[in-house]
């Protein structure tokens, strides 16, 4: 659900309805130095910080970001580092930190299980992002959005407080380059050498790929699946096969792209399934195949406990009441190369003239490319970025075209747009599944807010 949708209010409150609750873990050092430059109303983080074992990082965090009473209403929040190979001390402390920061108040005044979310095609801040949610006593991870065959083995290695290692992926590279991240977490003080290791779930979009993780073959199987349908907000795995686009210029999936739940069941491994499944019916279905249940976006992104900002909700909410809510498969939005959906919510980058108006810059970085430079080097480019900096760093100008800006879309949905230096800020993008509409009709036929409690009792035929 982006950055912070899922956030740990949201997480907290389903964990306490007896369900599994999983927070987002895209970009949560910038979530985590946003939110103190807001001046950190409640004093939420700063209850999180004091709990962080390394008390110095704790303290260098919060000199450099915490802003009591908040930012100038004209200021700008101040650069975060961005992800690199070879991480900055400043990225690292605020990456294990922020990770620490969300599942430490997820988990808060209950003793339910609490999950975090991660995309295996953002691979710099994987390490630290698990470390400080294991830090934090997270019990699931869950990860997709890629081939994430070499978790199980990390989670063991980070359990141990172990150094560890994970490839990197680097466009250009050749059979003689070996590109990977390193991560210590003994470099950071305070830490206990053994934590308790979380169980792994693998997010696929196949039967055919979660059959070649549960071989094990980089070091365990994963502990469960979530099968993700193609209709499911957020990244959905590309078609197999080649990419074919129908008359409104979406991508195109057929039968080969159909997860058959019956070989799910041979591998002897509990799963879910996700996409369009926000329905009683979707649930009632999933358990008759075999599934152990459901996972379920949509219907809480727009409930009154996610973090998506207060008006993008009401006005989803509303337009999907109207029957005026699109969703768009967006074939090449996304700087990742998968497919992304795209809800149409006025005063989002879905408004042709606002994406018109908004000026190109990528400063968060977190869906960059890595790309191999002729000697060698790394270096990092986005095709969301400014054109001519993309081309000159050897990228083609046409994969620019039609591009997103997720990182900053993503945050200014949440309500932490960055102020630009002409006054304006960044613009939202709010992602949400096909089914939104339908789920709206259940939930909220006239728009009304309703609470993650509804859902849940929706979705367990409760009223």
């Amino acid at each position: 659900m982006g950055v912070a949708v899922s956030s740990w209010r949201l997480a907290a409150s389903v964990s306490r309805l007896g369900q599994l609750g999983v927070v987002s873990g895209t970009a949560l050092g910038v979530v985590l130095a946003r939110g103190l430059q807001d001046g950190d109303p409640g004093g939420h983080l700063r209850r999180a910080l004091d709990a962080f074992p390394d008390r110095a990082a704790a303290g260098r965090i919060l000199e450099r970001y915490h802003r009591p009473g908040g930012r100038r209403d004209d200021g700008a929040y101040r650069a975060v580092p961005v992800p690199r190979r070879r991480s900055s001390r400043q990225f690292l402390e605020l990456t294990v930190a922020g990770s620490f920061a969300e599942v430490y108040l997820a988990k808060a005044g209950h003793d339910r299980p609490i999950g975090i979310n991660l995309l295996e095609k953002i691979q710099i801040p994987t390490l630290p992002t698990l470390y400080g949610a294991m830090l934090a006593g997270v019990d699931w991870v869950l990860m997709g959005a890629g081939i994430p065959s070499r978790i199980p083995r990390a989670l063991d290695e980070l359990a141990h407080s172990c150094p560890v290692a994970l490839p990197l992926t680097v466009a250009g590279a050749t059979a003689a380059d070996q590109y990977e991240i390193a991560f210590d977490p003994q470099s950071f003080a305070g830490t206990p050498n053994l934590l308790a290791r979380p169980r792994f779930i693998a997010v696929v979009g196949s039967h055919v790929l979660a059959a070649h993780l549960a071989r094990g073959d980089d070091g365990g199987a994963p502990d469960g699946f979530v099968v993700e349908r193609p209709i499911a907000g957020g990244h959905n795995a590309p078609p197999r096969g080649p990419l074919r686009l129908s008359a409104e210029r979406e991508p195109i999936y057929g039968p080969r792209d159909e997860v058959d739940t019956g070989r799910m069941r041979q591998l002897g491994i509990p799963f879910w399934l996700a996409g369009g499944c926000g329905h009683p019916t979707a649930l009632r279905e999933a358990l008759d195949e075999g599934a152990a249940g459901v996972q379920v976006g949509t219907a809480f992104a727009l409930c009154e406990e996610s973090g998506l900002a207060p008006q993008l909700k009401h006005a989803a909410r509303e337009s999907a009441a109207l029957g005026r809510l699109a969703v768009r498969t967006e074939p090449f939005a996304s700087p990742t190369g998968y497919p992304f959906k795209v809800a149409a919510v006025p005063g989002t980058v879905a408004d042709p003239d606002v994406y018109g108006r908004r000026r190109r810059t990528c400063d968060l970085g977190y869906l960059a490319t890595p790309y191999r430079k002729p000697a060698g080097q790394v270096g990092y480019r986005c095709p969301a970025e400014p054109v001519e900096d993309y081309h000159a760093k050897g990228g083609d100008p046409a994969d620019t075209d039609g591009r997103l800006c997720l990182c900053n879309g993503l945050a200014a949905a949440v309500g932490l747009a960055q102020r630009r230096s002409d006054g304006g800020e960044e613009p939202p993008l709010v992602t949400l599944g096909d089914d939104a509409r339908a789920v709206v009709a259940a939930l909220a036929p006239d728009g009304r807010p309703y609470r993650a409690a509804d859902v849940v009792r929706y979705l367990l035929g409760c009223g």
